[in-house]
């Protein structure tokens, strides 16, 4: 399983990297974010449960805020298309990824699952990228660095640490937190004006996050009280 995560993180990222050049970025992020709607889905099936009402409101709500925040820069067009499609691969490579992940961190610490997956990784991405034509040495060693240690190291280390301790459900939906983070980057840094959609997306997407973890508590109690009934009998 630490094999396959590290080639489908590989395969996400080289499915996204060409995407994200054949259509736009909001495309290329909605799409990419399918993850956040397929991995409480491989959720709900691996637990044999249907969602909570709190869950399934959730989820709507960030399906809702989703589009809210993209949907004034999404462009369904002709043009989009093979990069929509890859974009779209690469939420699913992930999701993929995403399961690998959940089944080791039954058995194993978050550290190691991360470098083994890390190292597993490795190959794939050298072959993708001599394959794509991509430069093998960096030329910029600090840009280089600062994605192994912001990107790589906290943002995977503190997603696979979290894996350990919620649920699915509410790992998709703190997906969407990506959205919501370029939103702010553009208004912040590259003066990007953000009006009421993005602004009504954003409080949508923040309002499930909430809902979602009061969702998967109230399962988590009924799980609870269900395994005590069972002990009792």
């Amino acid at each position: 399983m630490l094999a396959l995560g590290g080639i489908f993180f590989a395969a996400d990222l080289a499915a996204w990297h060409l995407g994200i050049e054949q259509t736009k970025l909001a495309n290329a992020t909605l799409f990419g974010n399918a993850a956040s709607f397929l991995f409480p889905i491989y959720g709900f099936l691996a637990a044999r449960m249907l969602p909570s009402r709190s869950q399934a409101a959730a989820l709507a709500l960030a399906a809702a805020g989703a589009v809210l925040l993209l949907g004034q820069s999404y462009e369904l067009s002709p043009q989009n298309l093979v990069g929509d499609l890859l974009s779209l691969l690469a939420g699913i490579f992930y999701t993929v990824y995403l399961v690998a992940i959940d089944t080791a961190r039954r058995r194993l610490d978050p550290w190691r699952v991360l470098a083994f997956t890390t190292v597993a990784g490795l190959a794939p991405m050298l072959l993708f990228a001599h394959l794509l034509g991509e430069a093998i040495w960096p030329r910029a060693w600090w840009s280089l660095a600062g994605l192994a240690v912001v990107s790589q190291l906290l943002g995977q280390g503190f997603l696979v640490y979290a894996m350990g301790h919620v649920r699915p459900v509410v790992v998709g939906v703190a997906f969407l937190l990506q959205p919501i983070m370029s939103a702010v980057i553009g208004w912040v840094v590259y003066a990007e004006a953000m009006g009421a959609a993005d602004l009504v997306g954003a409080s949508a997407i923040a309002a499930a996050i909430v809902l979602v973890r009061r969702g998967s508590a109230e399962g988590g109690s009924l799980e609870v009280a269900l395994k005590d009934a069972k002990d009792e009998a």
